[in-house]
């Protein structure tokens, strides 16, 4: 195990913390903690975008010095006081809590702790199970590039087509710390993983710390903060959806209903009968993760278990800021236009833009929680715009307060929404202008995406959504519930469950599940002032669950919605799990305050009935989402490597694989990017038969190129959402020529694509039988095992033809 490794990391981000906590204290000044929990997150951020900038120019040396240089800049212009420095005293311009920021780092290297510990149990990038293939090579080959994007690994000469943001930073991390990327993939994968359990518990700290104090009195705003932010660490970072808890209670019914609950069940869900009631015996970390047929529904645990250093969990802590940017701006007095301006069209633009970088998913996300915290915020979203755009919207208001009629009262919602929109859309315009470059080259591609409508038979059934997202459902639920005044609560029961049958019956489950939610936290926003900045996270969650119901990216990545509602399912368990911080204590104090003024009326055990019912929802909602962090984290820890734990990602290859390992090592110690020919990843072969077998996520599709970053002419198959089927399968039968073709053809396609070595192996011979390389222009350069590498001499190769 590599300790000197860890310490070294945990020193990194110790630095990292202290630079960013005075940028956190300027976005958040008047928050309970001062924003403490987001100065790593900051920190990445501005280390980040400049070195992604001068990256294409010169990325090394000059793109991180140009980093570390903003970063500390930065900090230190947040943080002094320039007029002390005049006159020659050091002393702090923000107010740093101290106490705060214990907390915030204790979260951090918590997180840290239990993500070091889980992949010291199973370090290895394999290829099965997802996308550590993918992700360590784009880690190698920004470790090599010279300049950015960087050259794609999978399809050579060509700059990578996916967005690489995150793994930029893990690389600038790497350097800093001088960690090979065999450790420096684990040790990033912790530290995103503590980056975001800190976000959520200051995010919700904060909010909790506004809205929760004074119900009981001995809950002060700081406890209140670690109430809140503790709950929501636990939603976001250890809680699950429901099924592995639904399987226990399922188990537990009585034989003659049981069968026939279990069958209703299946139908809703992707797992058989025998599935459900194979009991604890057949667990798998891996089933929670596939609930609603034709999708993928990971939550934080899941995705740091299985260890992918994937997009869509790295940019989380980026999404958690963006929010935390729509609460500053949220909070914000409207006299203070100022602030607010440069927040929305300042920091939110920059975070935006970075964000497409980092998981292009999550760009109109970041953008919609803009719009939202300005639609709810309780400043007039006109004050955000230029003087004449302003005056039009408030000259459209006819009457104002709760004395206003109907229309006028329609008309004034439909001008905050109209100020929102236009604020937004400014910032919008920015961030797509920072953005462009990436979005028009490493963006883009030939993979053929477009948006349509989901059909009827794609969408979610009520069941699946309910194993999904129940538990956040029904806390929010009560929670509303206990804020919102709702003279004829029974009504709005049965309203639900009628719009739950209606959409059963049209085939759009979502009308009873995400929708009501959406409308009652909607509503309860713009008329109670009980509800907070809490709720505008709710409103965020039911938006993105109803619209993934109804719209879906059509591509090459998985069939149908698949891919659409894996990525938004990341986000709407962030926003939701960070609300639930403030969700679950809510309802609870709620029912005490109403204890307090005498609405109980009958007791249990010589406590209020209500507040019995209150605890026992909280507890169920902890215990039924926590089960699954206990089955998950247990059996996990019954594992190991061959040697014992350790945080080498590549070490299975020696073990698991003997002969590629030395052939691998051969080729990683090249240096630069030469070009080296290995068999496509894909089963696909025009010329014949593929003996490989299954070929997408095995050993079999691509080793050399993926866990050296070194190109290759066509890698995996996922080539074919980033360029089009057409250019993927035109290199994948050039690839197959020059293992196959005539010396001229061959000469050809070396050429063509600078082949500069050439791979035979177990997979080559698999896909391709006997292969022969035997005149001049080959020579062998290693050998191991059944491995054979040629190094090509082009001077050498046969006339063209």
């Amino acid at each position: 195990m590599e300790y000197a490794l860890v310490l070294l990391w945990v020193a990194l981000y110790a630095v990292l913390f202290a630079l960013g906590l005075p940028l956190a204290a300027r976005l958040l000044p008047g928050a309970q903690g001062r924003g403490a929990g987001f100065a790593v997150p900051i920190a990445l951020v501005v280390l980040s975008v400049p070195a992604y900038w001068l990256g294409h120019v010169s990325w090394g040396p000059l793109a991180l010095a140009g980093g570390v240089l903003a970063l500390l800049v930065a900090s230190a212009l947040a943080g002094l006081d320039i007029d002390g420095l005049r006159s020659g005293t050091l002393r702090l311009a923000v107010d740093i809590d101290r106490d705060a920021a214990t907390d915030a780092a204790a979260v951090f290297l918590l997180g840290f702790a239990l993500v070091v510990a889980i992949r010291a149990l199973d370090p290895a990038v394999h290829p099965g199970g997802g996308e550590k293939f993918l992700d360590f090579g784009l880690l190698k080959t920004l470790a090599q590039s010279p300049t950015l994007p960087p050259e794609d690994f999978w399809f050579a000469n060509e700059p990578v087509q996916y967005y690489y943001g995150g793994h930029l930073t893990a690389t600038l991390l790497s350097w800093l710390t001088g960690t090979p990327p065999r450790f420096a993939y684990n040790l990033a994968l912790a530290g995103f993983y503590a980056a975001l359990a800190s976000a959520a518990f200051e995010l919700a700290g904060a909010i909790g710390a506004d809205r929760l104090p004074g119900v009981p009195d001995s809950l002060s705003p700081r406890r209140a903060r670690r109430l809140a932010g503790g709950i929501a660490v636990f939603f976001v970072g250890i809680a699950s959806n429901l099924v592995t808890a639904g399987r226990f209670a399922l188990l537990a019914l009585p034989e003659p209903v049981q069968r026939p609950v279990v069958a209703a069940v299946a139908a809703q869900s992707r797992y058989a009968v025998e599935d459900i009631l194979a009991g604890a015996d057949s667990f798998s970390y891996w089933s929670a993760s596939r609930v609603i047929p034709g999708t993928i529904n990971e939550f934080p645990l899941f995705a740091w278990v299985n260890g992918d250093l994937h997009a869509h969990m790295i940019g989380t802590p980026t999404l958690l800021l963006a929010a935390a940017v729509g609460y500053a701006s949220y909070r914000t007095p409207q006299s203070n236009r100022r602030r607010r301006r440069a927040l929305v069209f300042g920091v939110l633009p920059v975070l935006a833009a970075w964000q497409a970088v980092q998981n292009t998913w999550s760009f109109p996300s970041v953008l919609a929680l803009g719009w939202l915290a300005a639609t709810f915020a309780p400043a007039d979203p006109a004050t955000l715009l230029p003087g004449p755009i302003a005056v039009r919207l408030r000259s459209a208001v006819r009457g104002d307060g709760a004395a206003a009629s109907t229309p006028s009262r329609l008309l004034d919602e439909c001008r905050r929404l109209g100020g929102a929109t236009l604020a937004v859309s400014m910032a919008a315009a920015v961030a797509v202008l920072l953005a462009l470059p990436f979005l028009l080259g490493a963006a883009t591609g030939g993979g053929g995406r477009s948006v349509e409508f989901v059909e009827r038979s794609m969408r979610s059934g009520v069941g699946g959504l309910l194993l999904v997202h129940g538990a956040f459902v029904v806390g929010f639920a009560a929670y509303l519930l206990s804020r919102v005044h709702l003279e004829r609560r029974w009504a709005l029961v049965l309203a639900v469950l009628w719009a739950g049958y209606v959409g059963q019956q049209i085939g759009f489950a979502a009308l009873g599940v995400s929708v009501p939610l959406l409308v009652l936290a909607w509503v309860g926003l713009r008329t109670s002032r009980s509800l907070g900045y809490e709720t505008v996270l709710i409103v965020a969650g039911a938006g993105l669950v109803t619209l993934v119901e109804l719209l879906y990216v059509n591509e090459q990545a998985g069939p149908g919605r698949m891919n659409t509602v894996f990525k938004t399912y990341m986000q709407v368990w962030v926003f939701w799990g960070t609300a639930m911080g403030v969700a679950v204590p809510g309802f609870v104090l709620a029912v005490v305050e109403r204890d307090a003024t005498g609405a109980a009326r009958r007791s249990i055990g010589g406590l209020p009935w209500r507040r019995v019912g209150a605890v026992a929802l909280a507890v169920v909602l902890v215990v039924s989402t926590g089960v699954y962090g206990v089955l998950a984290l247990g059996s996990h820890a019954q594992s190991s490597p061959a040697g014992g734990p350790t945080l080498d990602a590549t070490q299975f290859v020696e073990t698991q694989h003997p002969g590629y390992d030395r052939a691998i090592a051969w080729v990683d110690e090249l240096g630069g990017q030469p070009t080296v020919l290995e068999a496509p990843g894909t089963g696909w072969y025009s010329g014949g038969t593929d003996d490989r077998g299954r070929v997408m996520y095995t050993w079999q599709a691509n080793p050399v190129s993926s866990l050296t970053g070194v190109p290759t002419v066509a890698g995996w198959q996922h080539e074919v959402g980033y360029r089009g089927q057409d250019s993927y399968r035109e290199r994948v039968r050039d690839v197959d020529a020059i293992y196959t073709g005539s010396a001229s053809v061959r000469a050809d396609q070396l050429d063509a694509y600078g082949v500069e070595y050439v791979v035979v192996g177990p997979n080559e011979r698999a896909r391709y039988g006997s292969i022969a390389f035997e005149d001049e222009a080959f020579s062998v350069v290693h050998r191991s095992g059944d491995v054979r590498i040629y190094a090509v001499d082009h001077d050498a190769l046969p006339t063209r033809s």
